[in-house]
């Protein structure tokens, strides 16, 4: 079976090098591109068709909430998982209905984000 095709969508370039090379380390997963915003995002998600999009829920241009919006009104079946810095109480809430299928805090061990990529 071929790894999960993912997406990273994130304001910093050193958070998605980093992403990028751990990631594949870390279980089946390839990365098939890199957005620094979320409009970037929408239209890789169109060109790739990634089976996973991690998405940071603090970018310019189009933040995740409403990236994560349109691309799962867009592409229902595509996994959503938000990255966030940010540990506050109402970001989970916030991003589940904007269509997030799973959250993470950034910083969280590698491990809990290939699981939320694997939805387990």
């Amino acid at each position: 079976m071929a790894g999960q095709q993912v997406l990273i969508v994130d304001d910093s370039p050193e958070v998605r090098r980093e992403l990028g090379m751990l990631l594949p380390l870390a279980g089946d997963i390839e990365v098939v591109g890199e957005a620094a915003d979320g409009r970037e995002a929408i239209r890789l998600v169109e060109a790739l068709q990634p089976q996973v999009i991690l998405l940071d829920l603090q970018m310019p241009v189009m933040d995740g909430y409403e990236a994560a919006r349109q691309i799962k009104r867009r592409w229902p079946t595509c996994r959503v998982v938000a990255l966030t810095v940010h540990d506050d109480a109402a970001a989970p809430q916030r991003a589940q209905q904007a269509g997030a299928d799973a959250f993470v805090v950034k910083g969280a061990l590698l491990a809990t984000l290939v699981e939320a990529i694997a939805g387990k």
